[in-house]
């Protein structure tokens, strides 16, 4: 039999038992299924939260299996796993098997250890890997020892509800890539992030409600909701950011809970950043992994306090390789209790010296995150979120300057 027809076969039966199966019997699935295209055992490695460690899935008859984990730094697995690269590895008793990552898009969502003894890295268990990923995105939302085993300790309500809203942490296209992270992941509170794609427009938010319990969570995530239903009615920022406004004070009263915010509209043919300022940190550029500005606009006032001052729309041309970064206070703040403040300055020169290792945007953010607890003890005493977005550049066009001035 041909390693193509292998291949098949292999992704044909995992698909087919797939359909009614659960999350706790896809390590058995793929093993079997595996075995018809010359692999030997298969392990699904998850990340968790944080993405400081990788966890293996137990199959639905190993409870009493040990943990099996491993960190994300340091060890052979993780670096597969920040890189976005296919390795080999040698067991204790001589086996060889490949880490491979497993991905939803361009989401890095944890690895797959797969027995061969091939020299060079197997097809079928990069295909393998593709399809397991797709499973695992489609069944994790009904199950419960998905969100067990990416969970390090207990999750306060507030942000067990901002993560089951959020989009997913990481999207790509030929033109565009997003990123996001958001601390403290089992306490987080007002903070949340959107993006989504409409042809050529990429629509990007950020809302950051006051306070930090389950009330900030309630205010942010209606915020983001009004945002989506307006977007989607055609509305533009200023009327859509208006709009949202009038639902805040609907449901909690005139300057009762307010919400600050970055609205933004991106062009990904032309590179022309559209966007509103509602009482929020202004946005940064990065240019040529070294050239910085603080991109400025008018502020009108955070949503929710109805004090009538004017929303101006500003734009900004981007250029190929430009990364834009949306962020809330609670990222250059972090430490103020202390009087040591991260500060805008260590952040960005801290994205800035990460570009130049050209690793993956979200390996950047992940490590930003370290970084930021790490100077701060492990403990932020405010909710903390970065968007990243680059721009790639209209796929398949030689963008001219001069084209869009």
């Amino acid at each position: 039999m041909s390693e193509s027809c292998g291949i098949e076969r292999m992704l044909v039966t995992l698909l087919e038992a797939s359909h009614t199966s659960t999350l706790e019997r896809l390590p058995a699935l793929a093993t079997e299924s595996a075995a018809l295209a010359g692999l030997g055992e298969v392990a699904i490695y998850l990340a968790d939260l944080q993405q400081v460690t990788l966890r293996r899935l137990k199959s639905h008859d190993a409870d009493d299996e040990p943990a099996d984990e491993m960190r994300v730094d340091g060890t052979l697995a993780g670096r597969a796993f920040q890189e976005v690269r296919v390795l080999p590895q040698g067991g204790d008793r001589g086996e060889r098997y490949w880490w491979v990552p497993l991905l939803d898009g361009t989401e890095r969502l944890g690895l797959l250890r797969v027995g061969s003894d091939a020299a060079e890295v197997p097809p079928a268990a990069v295909h393998l890997a593709g399809l397991i990923a797709l499973l695992v995105v489609s069944q994790r939302t009904q199950s419960d020892q998905y969100q067990r085993l990416v969970r390090s300790r207990p999750m306060n309500v507030a942000a067990e509800m901002q993560w089951r809203l959020l989009p997913p942490l990481t999207f790509a296209t030929p033109e565009v890539t997003v990123s996001a992270v958001l601390e403290p992941a089992y306490e987080v509170g007002g903070d949340v992030f959107d993006y989504a794609l409409y042809g050529d427009t990429l629509h990007l938010a950020v809302f950051d409600a006051m306070g930090h319990d389950v009330s900030a969570g309630l205010t942010a995530n209606l915020a983001m909701a009004a945002s989506r239903n307006h977007r989607r009615q055609d509305m533009d920022l200023t009327a859509n950011s208006q709009a949202i406004e009038r639902v805040l004070i609907s449901e909690f009263g005139r300057g009762t809970r307010y919400v600050t915010a970055v609205m933004a509209d991106l062009n990904l043919r032309t590179g022309l950043l559209t966007w509103i300022n509602r009482g929020h940190p202004l946005p940064v550029l990065i240019r040529g992994g070294r050239w910085i500005t603080t991109l400025t606009c008018p502020p009108a006032h955070p949503l929710g306090l109805d004090l009538d001052m004017p929303v101006t729309v500003c734009r900004e041309q981007l250029e190929p390789g430009d990364r834009l970064l949306l962020y809330t206070d609670g990222i250059v703040e972090a430490g103020a209790a202390q009087g040591r403040e991260f500060g805008l300055t260590r952040f960005v020169d801290f994205i800035v010296r990460q570009s130049s290792s050209s690793l993956p945007v979200p390996e950047t953010l992940r490590r930003l995150i370290r970084g930021i607890l790490d100077y701060h003890d492990g403990e932020l005493h405010d909710d903390a979120t970065v968007v990243a977005t680059e721009w790639h550049g209209f796929a398949g066009s030689a963008f001219r300057r001069e084209d869009h001035e």
